[in-house]
């Protein structure tokens, strides 16, 4: 059946996808931590593609239009802060810009995809492409928007499933990539293909995650983030990544229908939790999972505030699982598909930053797990110098999480009844405050630890300290008692005096030294030597473990 003629065909398509990145650390000229953003920013025309956004509210003031101003007050003031950054509020003040940098790159017209063997192609408008960077966090999130008109039902579903994988999940038997795009090709403003995937081509996956123990990223993907280059490929690059998360992307999707009433409930499943069409075999009404898996899914994923006969879009519905964000409206509303004051502005303004500050939280608590996991697999406690490294990536991980949580962790982010709903729909389905509690726990053992262990060693230097001390008093006390001199050596010439200093000097340096090497046996037999229920034997033996061979 055609779009044409069906009566919930998707009039106007709109996926967002927003992959989140870890950047691995970077050393400047100095050896101090550099900004990515900077070393591409830094990059010239034909080594990058990327160019950092201007936006309506540091460019321009012509730019800036309603349907920013209606985002901006949207949010609370300490997420615009975090969005925004800070104006300028007196005269001679000096605004503080965002901590969020955005990098676009504007090469990528549209995406053609084949969504499986033998169907026709399907050409996808791209929106826009960037790149999200953020100040003291080694992250960035790609993101996608594409928009299509005029699509089938089952094609709507299908691009949802398919589209927003960073390599394929295995292979059927003839070969053919599961679960993705069949074939997705990046395209310019002439229709020339700029880059395809490769997804088909399995040998080349099994190949690298043999040797690499890592995935590899279709080559479509890795050619839309250069110069940014896996971690694991042989390439070369000073901006590498790591995946973070799963290999699907997270994605929002608004869908504008001619008759939202006329889904069944199992076409709202496969769109809420992004299953895919239902088989040719199978009819509209077939659902994914079991019914019994699936009796509560109004409850916990549906938002149904606006899903009646009235107001100003009628028959909007909200679905969202944390992993997606949709939205489904009537394409007969003007509200609805208003792009300046209607659900689409919203959709993607505060839907689309309240969906990023969701994943990014998730990411930066993954990126600090991470880091304490891989700094425990270096640490080699008999290596002087791998524990310093790991005190240092403790420290920093310290105050990188005391830092995060300042300027990026914050549970509410507006007072809008709706923004604020679906916010904690995707806090709730991600799981970030178990999250948070499992890495602030973790992190604070680790220093915990590192403090234990620094009271331990200032414990053992005073010890030591102190035995030196015991003993040189004894010297210390019999030269100096009633202030004699043992050699009468006052008249004596100055170069006898220097001689007899030097003398004095190397000795008691040099027994100094040797009380401290011995010092932690001398301060075992100081123990015993004042324990009241030892034996004179026993105290006896305790000395002559001073001179004892280790192991003897």
């Amino acid at each position: 059946m055609s779009a044409e003629s069906h009566p919930a065909c998707v009039r106007e398509f709109r996926q967002v996808l927003l992959w989140p990145l870890r950047l691995m650390p970077v050393r400047g000229s100095e050896g101090r931590h550099a900004k990515p953003w900077q070393l591409l920013a830094d990059m010239g025309e034909e080594a990058s593609p990327w160019r950092e956004v201007v936006d309506e509210f540091t460019g321009d003031s012509s730019r800036f239009h309603e349907r920013h101003y209606n985002e901006f007050v949207t949010f609370l003031p300490y997420v615009q802060r975090f969005l925004y950054g800070e104006g300028r509020s007196r005269e001679g003040s000096r605004a503080m810009g965002s901590p969020m940098r955005v990098f676009r790159r504007s090469d990528v017209s549209a995406v053609r995809a084949v969504l499986r063997p033998g169907d026709a192609p399907i050409t996808l408008d791209i929106v826009h492409v960037d790149l999200y960077f953020f100040l003291d966090l080694d992250l960035v999130l790609l993101n996608v928007e594409v928009s299509a008109r005029d699509l089938q039902l089952a094609q709507a579903q299908e691009l949802l499933y398919r589209f927003g994988r960073g390599y394929p999940a295995g292979w059927d038997p003839e070969g053919h990539a599961q679960h993705c795009l069949y074939s997705a090709e990046w395209l310019d403003a002439a229709g020339q293909v700029l880059a395809a995937s490769d997804a088909n081509q399995r040998d080349l996956f099994m190949a690298h995650v043999s040797s690499h123990r890592a995935p590899r990223i279709s080559a479509h993907w890795a050619w839309l983030l250069e110069p940014l280059v896996s971690d694991h490929s042989e390439r070369t690059g000073p901006l590498r990544y790591r995946q973070i998360e799963y290999y699907r992307m997270p994605q929002l999707a608004f869908l504008a229908l001619d008759d939202p009433r006329a889904l069944s409930r199992s076409d709202f499943i496969r769109f809420g939790l992004v299953t895919g069409a239902a088989p040719p075999s199978h009819d509209d009404t077939c659902l994914p999972y079991s019914e019994e898996h699936l009796a509560d899914f109004e409850k916990r994923f549906c938002y149904d505030r606006f899903w009646s006969s009235s107001g100003a879009a009628p028959n909007t519905r909200y679905l969202c699982s944390g992993h997606s964000l949709l939205v489904l409206g009537n394409a007969g509303s003007p509200f609805y598909v208003c792009r300046d004051r209607g659900v689409l502005a919203q959709f993607r303004h505060q839907h689309f930053l309240l969906f990023l500050i969701a994943h990014f939280q998730k990411a930066a608590l993954l990126m600090f797990s991470d880091r304490l996991a891989e700094a425990l697999k270096d640490l080699d406690i008999a290596d002087a110098a791998s524990v310093r490294r790991f005190k240092r990536t403790i420290r920093d991980s310290f105050a990188g999480f005391l830092r995060f949580t300042h300027r990026y962790w914050f549970h509410e982010v507006s007072e809008q009844a709706q923004v604020r709903a679906l916010f904690r729909m995707c806090a709730n389905h991600l799981g970030l405050d178990p999250l948070y509690t499992e890495v602030k726990e973790r992190i604070g053992e680790m220093n915990q630890y590192l403090d234990a262990d620094s009271l331990r060693r200032q414990a053992n230097t005073v010890v030591r300290l102190t035995v030196v001390t015991i003993f040189g008093l004894i010297g210390t006390v019999t030269t100096g008692f009633l202030g004699m001199n043992l050699l009468a050596e006052a008249d004596a010439p100055l170069g006898r005096k220097l001689g007899i200093f030097a003398l004095v000097f190397a000795f008691t340096t040099a027994l100094t030294i040797y009380t401290m090497v011995k010092s932690k046996r001398l301060s075992d037999f100081l123990d015993v030597l004042s324990d009241e229920r030892a034996t004179a034997w026993q105290k006896f033996k305790a000395l002559g473990l001073v001179w004892r061979r280790a192991g003897g």
